[in-house]
């Protein structure tokens, strides 16, 4: 097994063996490179003491110094450079209490959570592999190094990395992982919000983001994603669904493009269906509201998770607007307007709409997706034509106002959203002449 290993690090390297030590890449850059993959970086053990690696390069970095990692640049790449070390116990399930540094790669293996991320290479050794790391990917499977429970134990996170790490490679979990997890699931309390939202959006993100149930199944979502367990108890007895609100949920994901906001609008989208659940005479369950709903729900949720506020803003106004135009005939005025309501996603909503309808039964599909392709339709000669659905592209603007005595203040604001809508309603009116003479009439309205 050879790997190619570039040029920068095959550097580091042989200043560390021309300085008498030992070193090799390990981990997810060795896994990668197996499975034919560009690692997205390369990190690299050794047994040279922290000050010793400072000492043999001209410019490092003292990323995590006590836990024995330095940061050596090339460029303006950093590579980080770690002394074998074993972890003492773990008092806060997420940190040892003690690093201690150690001769031996073998005793470093040992501390590293999965098989397949335990292998280390260098071009002078070929490939480590103590734990039957190349088995497992062979296999298809992801195991831990040693007990499982101990594993799980040292760093509660490394549960949610098992189920996102097998959604990444379409890999299994194996028994003794998936049991394991089932047991320790609500140790995953002490762990970060930040740091379990890393490993959802990397699974959510993946090949195979329909993991997310094994993260149920496990009992990992009742820790961080209490809502998305009630979605999957909640049945749908419609003849527009096939599934429970969870599954369905689950499908949509799984159908949707790869894109973040995209995959985090359909993990939310029907997020309060049980809560806004009821059923008729018939026994039909029924859902009146929970777009609006949803979209409340969900800033909580992505708040909690401590996503950035422009993710928010995107997907909670996707998931108010996820239904808009299901049973309104299709025209150009109408996609205009919902243009100028979504701005730059309006094509984001069109691909969650149509997930959302490929995760529901058959029932009027073609009629649904039928419709969905005239909006589309619409939209890109909307597009193409550079037609005005916002201010921003609106003829005229609140100095054009001001310059025709018009104050400052809410009233040009509204005057300047009611010329949109006139433009909306007939894009020819896009004219700064025509428009003028328009605000002239409303500027004694205000």
């Amino acid at each position: 097994m050879n790997i190619t290993i570039p040029k920068e690090v095959n550097y580091i390297l042989d200043t560390l063996f021309d300085a008498g030590f030992d070193a090799y890449v390990v981990g997810g850059c060795v896994r990668d490179s197996i499975l034919g993959k560009e690692p997205d970086d390369w990190d690299i053990t050794t047994n040279a003491l922290p000050l010793e690696v400072k000492a043999l390069f001209r410019r490092t970095v003292d990323t995590g110094l006590q836990h024995g990692t330095i940061t050596v640049m090339k460029g303006n790449t950093g590579y980080e450079v770690t002394t074998y070390r074993t972890d003492g116990a773990y008092s806060d399930g997420r940190h040892p209490d003690k690093v201690t540094f150690v001769p031996s790669l073998e005793e470093d293996l040992k501390r590293r959570d999965f098989t397949i991320n335990a292998m280390a290479y260098n071009d002078r050794a070929g490939l480590i592999d103590l734990f039957g790391g190349m088995q497992d990917l062979k296999d298809g499977i992801i195991r831990c190094v040693g007990n499982a429970e101990e594993r799980f134990s040292e760093d509660a996170l490394r549960m949610l990395r098992a189920v996102r790490f097998a959604a990444k490679l379409g890999y299994k979990l194996d028994s003794d992982v998936y049991d394991s997890i089932k047991k320790r699931a609500s140790t995953l309390s002490v762990v970060s919000a930040e740091r379990i939202t890393t490993e959802l959006i990397k699974l959510l993100t993946s090949d195979h983001p329909e993991m997310i149930k094994t993260a149920y199944e496990t009992g990992l979502t009742a820790v961080f994603f209490p809502e998305f367990d009630k979605a999957m108890e909640t049945e749908q007895n419609h003849p527009h669904h096939m599934y429970s609100v969870g599954d369905h949920i689950v499908e949509s994901v799984k159908i949707s493009r790869n894109d973040r906001i995209i995959r985090l609008t359909m993990l939310l989208h029907d997020i309060a269906k049980p809560e806004t659940l009821t059923i008729d005479e018939a026994g039909v369950t029924h859902f009146h509201g929970h777009a609006t709903l949803g979209a409340e729900m969900a800033e909580e949720i992505l708040r909690r998770w401590k996503l950035d506020n422009d993710t928010i803003r995107r997907v909670c106004r996707l998931i108010r607007y996820h239904d808009l135009g299901k049973g309104i005939p299709c025209s150009p005025r109408v996609v205009r307007k919902g243009v100028r309501l979504m701005e730059e996603d309006f094509a984001l909503l069109l691909e969650v709409e149509r997930a959302d309808i490929l995760a529901q039964s058959n029932f009027k599909r073609e009629e649904k997706l039928d419709m969905l392709a005239q909006y589309s339709a619409e939209y890109e000669i909307i597009v193409r034509e550079n037609q005005c659905c916002n201010l921003k592209n609106l003829a005229v603007n609140g100095k054009d106002l001001m310059g025709m005595g018009i104050n400052p203040g809410p009233g040009l604001g509204k005057i300047l959203s009611a010329l949109l809508d006139v433009v909306i309603d007939d894009p020819s009116m896009n004219d700064k002449e025509a428009l003028l003479k328009i605000a002239g009439t409303m500027k004694d309205e205000i």
